[in-house]
Parts: C-alpha cells; sequence; structure tokens
C-alpha cells in the first residue's frame, strides 16, 4: 500500500469526525443534560423542597453510582466500537464473590469483585481482540456462563453480607452529608475522563473506535488497547456488584438482570455514538442520572403528585428516549458521510 492512500485514509478519516454537523451535533452532544436540567427543574417546581434537597437527593445519587459505573465501563467498549452483553452477569458475580468474601473487611470484598470483573473482561477482550470474533456474540455468551457461575457460588440463594468489619459501611457511609459513594463515583468519572482525552489509550480508543483501519495504519496498539476496554468494563461491573451488597446488605439471584441494557441506554442517551469513536465519558453520567431520574419522577408523581403511573412506564419512556437518539445518530451518521 502507497504512502499516498495511507494518507488519505488518514485525512478521510479526519475529516469524517471533524466536519461540523449544526444543530443535530449539539443536540447529540448536549441534549442528554438539557433534558436532565428540564426534568429537574419540573420535579423542583411539582414537588418543591422535597424533591430538590435532603434525603431524597442524597439516595437518589446514592442509587445512581452502580448504574453509573457500568455505564462507565461501557462507555470505553463502544467508544472503541464494541458492545458488552455480559456487565449484568459480572455485577452479580462479583457481588456473590463480594458478599463471600465481606467478613474479611471492604478491601478484601471490594478487591475480589474488582479481580473477578476485571479477569472476566479480559476473556473477552482476548477472544475479541486477538482471535477477531464478534464482541456480539463472546460477551453474550460470557454473559450466560457467568451468570450460571455465580448462581452456583450462591446456590441459587440471597447472598448477604457480614455485618462485621467495615465492608457494608463503605457503601452507607457519609461525608458530610453526602454518600461517600457519590463522591466515588464523582472522581472516578473523572479520572475516567482525563484518560479518555489526554492519555494514549484513550487517543487509541478513539482512532479506532473511529476508524480501525486508519488506527491500523498509524501503527496503534489496537489489540491491546481493544481488549484493555473490556478489562475495564468488566472491572466496573465486579465493582458495582460489591457496593450493590455494601449498600443493601444482601445480593438475590436475579441481580443485574437486564442492567447491560441499562448501561448501553445511558451511554448512548450521553451522547456517545454506537459505532464508536465520538462521545464523552461525563456525557455517559449525564445519562445515567437522566434515565434514574426519569423513574424518581415517577416514584414522586405516585407519592405525591396525585396521579398514579404504572413504573412500566419507566421502560417505556427509556426506549422511547434511546430510539430518538439512535435515529439522530443515523442521520449524524448519514451527514458525516456526505
Amino acid at each position: 500500500m502507497s504512502a499516498k492512500t495511507v494518507n488519505g485514509t488518514l485525512e478521510a478519516a479526519v475529516v469524517t469526525h471533524t466536519k461540523p454537523l449544526g444543530w443535530l451535533g449539539m443536540v447529540q452532544r448536549q441534549g442528554a443534560l438539557i433534558a436532565l436540567i428540564g426534568l429537574y427543574v419540573f420535579g423542583v417546581v411539582r414537588y418543591g423542597e422535597a424533591f430538590a434537597v435532603g434525603a431524597n437527593l442524597g439516595n437518589f445519587m446514592a442509587d445512581v453510582v452502580k448504574y453509573a459505573l457500568l455505564a462507565l465501563g461501557m462507555s470505553f467498549v463502544i467508544l472503541g466500537a464494541g458492545i458488552d452483553l455480559s456487565v449484568g452477569s459480572v455485577m452479580l458475580l462479583g457481588g456473590v464473590i463480594a458478599g463471600q468474601s465481606s467478613a474479611m473487611g471492604a478491601l478484601p470484598g471490594f478487591g475480589s469483585a474488582l479481580l473477578v470483573g476485571m479477569a472476566v473482561g479480559l476473556v473477552n477482550g482476548l477472544l475479541i481482540a486477538k482471535l477477531h470474533l464478534e464482541p456480539f456474540i463472546v460477551t453474550l455468551a460470557t454473559q450466560l456462563a457467568v451468570r450460571g457461575i455465580a448462581l452456583l457460588l450462591c446456590d441459587r440463594r440471597s447472598v448477604v453480607a457480614s455485618p462485621e468489619g467495615n465492608f457494608q459501611a463503605v457503601g452507607q457511609a457519609r461525608l458530610v452529608g453526602v454518600p461517600v459513594s457519590v463522591i466515588f463515583m464523582v472522581l472516578i468519572f473523572v479520572a475516567g475522563a482525563m484518560v479518555l482525552h489526554y492519555s494514549s489509550f484513550g487517543r487509541d480508543v478513539l482512532a479506532f473506535g473511529g476508524n480501525e483501519q486508519a488506527a491500523r495504519l498509524m501503527g496503534l496498539p489496537v489489540e491491546r488497547s481493544k481488549a484493555l476496554t473490556y478489562v475495564i468494563s468488566g472491572g466496573c461491573a465486579g465493582l458495582a456488584g460489591a457496593l450493590l451488597i455494601s449498600q443493601n446488605g444482601s445480593i438475590n439471584p436475579g441481580a443485574g438482570v437486564g442492567w447491560e441494557m441499562s448501561a448501553i441506554a445511558a451511554v448512548v442517551v450521553g451522547g456517545t455514538l454506537l459505532s464508536g469513536g465520538v462521545g464523552s465519558i461525563m456525557g455517559s453520567l449525564v445519562g445515567v442520572i437522566l434515565l434514574q431520574l426519569i423513574f424518581n419522577l415517577i416514584v414522586f408523581e405516585n407519592g405525591r403528585g396525585g396521579i398514579t403511573i404504572s413504573p412500566y412506564w419507566e421502560s417505556v419512556i427509556r426506549g422511547g428516549f434511546l430510539l430518538f437518539v439512535v435515529l439522530l445518530q443515523v442521520r449524524l451518521a448519514r451527514k458525516r458521510a456526505v
């Protein structure tokens, strides 16, 4: 292949991702934030101080953390033009392992969940990056296998965290009234955003997510970086499971079912393209908070608003948001191709 061809390929990749997209691009990047602010203002106006501050806000944000961890890992995978359907099962496995290790303290509990999640992610990453298998098939297979392993370990019974030691204190502790888990969430998302935008690994992910052929021609370590995105996703899922049992004191065998869909929806609603290469870590956090806020509003409406709304409307609204964003992304992709 000639140098001219290589340069032409790279130039095409750059033009594809830098072409101005007008209002469509603005909605794709900031639409979730605009919707989040609008819904929060609506909640404040309709339900008053009980919605805006105090116990509701603290409990809401603490509940968001475990979903946010899944979305953080999923963000790197989708930015690399991949998909990870195993995170719900990995979250369950992480929670089971953490619960069974909780008597030894917080560090062994959370550490074991993190390591198990990363191990599953490594298996996914090697099969996808090294053997070039389809991410959908690989992670669907590990989803089934990992859930089976988790059910075997817990014997299809709920796992209860040990009340002794400091394991449960991690999920329930507060600092100046703010849940420690929320502070951890903010810090890890800031770190994730810095990794994406300021590290060579982050630039590699954006490069091969946008155009894998061009990234290979540039000599980037595509296989290594792609595998690492799945390791990150698995580790985040394992931590989410540990946090779930730390907060609630137990984890049941049905935990995590469908959570991979919620994570994917949050990442996409937050502005990351399913085709890869375009998106942001903080946008995924906004997407998680937005989708969880919808459920919170439904709970308040049923309790205080005087109108009874079925909780199943949460899924309908989430699906509507996701469909709208995907249609928007299709239109953006067509504009980029012109």
